[in-house]
C-alpha cells in the first residue's frame, strides 16, 4: 500500500452486507476476500451491533476492471459510510482489511472508537515458503472436491494437509473446511485482475506505518496466528507494540485463518474486549458523559 496515489479516481460504488442494528462495526475484509467472508465475525456480532461489511473494489460484487491502486480504497469507504450517514464506529479488519482499517483510524481519529486487528500488522513481513506446481495442483483439486463435497475427511487428510491450505490453517478439522467451500472459494473466484494487480505493486513498493500509529489513541485488539506464514505473529505483535492503547492475543496451532479455525474463542476474546472497553461502542452522547 503507497501513502501517496499518483492516480486520482472518483469513489467506487461498493456493495455491501448491512445486518443488525445499534452501533456500527465496519467489517472490512483481506485478500482475496469478500463481504460475505466476514460472516464468521458479522454472524455474532450483529446480534448486538449493526455489522457493515463491503466488497472492496475488485472483489466480490463490487466488480471493477478499470486500474487502480490500494489508497483509492480508502475513498471507498468514506464514501459507502456517507451513503449509510455512519459518523462514528468501531472498525474489524482481516489482513488487507486491518491495514485499510488502520489507514481509516489515522485518517478519522475523531470517528473511530476503536480497532481490531486480525491477522493483520502496519510493517507486515511473510515467511511464506516457495511454491510449487504440486502445491497448487493439490490446492486445486483439493479446493474443487471440498467445495463440491465439503468437509469431507478424505479430501482433507489426502489432499487438502498436501495443500497450500497446510500454510493458510493449521487444525485441519471440519469447521475449517466448511469456511473454505462456503467463503474461502467464492472470495478466490470473485477477485479481479485489478484488485491483484494493486495489491502487488503496493507490496513491490513496501508498506510500514509503525511510525505513526502512536496517534492511533483508541483502545486497540490486535489477533494473530502463532503459525501464520503470511503475516508473522511477530509482526503483528510488533504492531501492538506500537498502538498506545492495545490488547495483544497469540492463538497456538493456528494460522492465517485463524477465525475460520476456531471461530468461537475468537469472537468469544473480541466480546470479552468490547466488553471491557464500553466506549468503543457508545454513541457520542454517551461516550462523552
Amino acid at each position: 500500500m503507497v501513502s501517496t496515489p499518483t492516480l486520482t479516481y472518483a469513489p467506487h460504488h461498493l456493495s455491501a452486507i448491512v445486518r443488525g442494528s445499534g452501533f456500527p462495526i465496519l467489517c472490512l475484509h483481506g485478500h482475496p476476500g469478500h463481504g460475505a467472508s466476514m460472516s464468521v465475525f458479522t454472524d455474532h456480532l450483529s446480534q448486538r451491533f449493526q455489522t457493515i461489511a463491503p466488497d472492496l473494489r475488485g472483489y466480490g460484487n463490487s466488480r471493477t476492471r478499470g486500474r487502480f491502486e490500494m489508497t483509492d480504497h480508502l475513498q471507498d469507504i468514506e464514501a459507502l459510510l456517507d451513503r449509510f450517514e455512519v459518523d462514528r464506529f468501531l472498525l474489524l479488519g482481516w489482513s488487507l482489511g486491518g491495514i485499510l482499517a488502520m489507514e481509516l483510524a489515522l485518517r478519522h481519529r475523531d470517528r473511530v472508537t476503536g480497532l481490531m486487528l486480525v491477522a493483520s500488522a502496519a510493517r507486515p513481513r511473510s515467511s511464506h515458503p516457495p511454491i510449487s506446481w504440486q502445491d497448487l495442483a493439490f490446492t486445486g483439486v483439493s479446493g474443487i472436491i471440498n467445495r463440491v463435497v465439503p468437509s469431507w475427511q478424505w479430501n482433507i487428510e489426502t489432499l487438502g494437509r498436501r495443500s497450500l491450505f497446510r500454510y493458510l490453517i493449521q487444525q485441519h478439522t471440519p469447521v475449517a473446511y466448511q469456511y473454505l467451500a462456503s467463503r474461502g472459494m467464492s472470495a478466490y473466484l470473485q477477485t479481479s485482475r485489478p484488485a491483484r494487480n494493486a495489491l502487488n505493486t503496493a507490496l513491490r513498493a513496501g508498506y510500514n506505518r509503525l511510525s505513526v500509529l502512536e496517534q492511533i489513541t483508541c483502545p486497540s485488539l490486535v489477533l494473530a496466528g502463532e503459525a501464520d506464514r503470511h503475516i508473522t505473529a511477530d509482526s503483528s505483535r510488533e504492531t501492538a507494540d506500537h498502538l498506545q492503547k492495545s490488547e495483544f492475543i497469540c492463538y497456538p496451532n493456528t494460522a492465517h485463518l485463524f477465525p475460520w479455525e476456531i471461530p468461537a474463542q475468537v469472537v468469544g476474546d473480541i466480546d470479552r474486549w468490547i466488553d471491557r472497553h464500553p466506549q468503543v461502542v457508545a454513541s457520542s452522547e454517551l461516550s462523552s458523559q
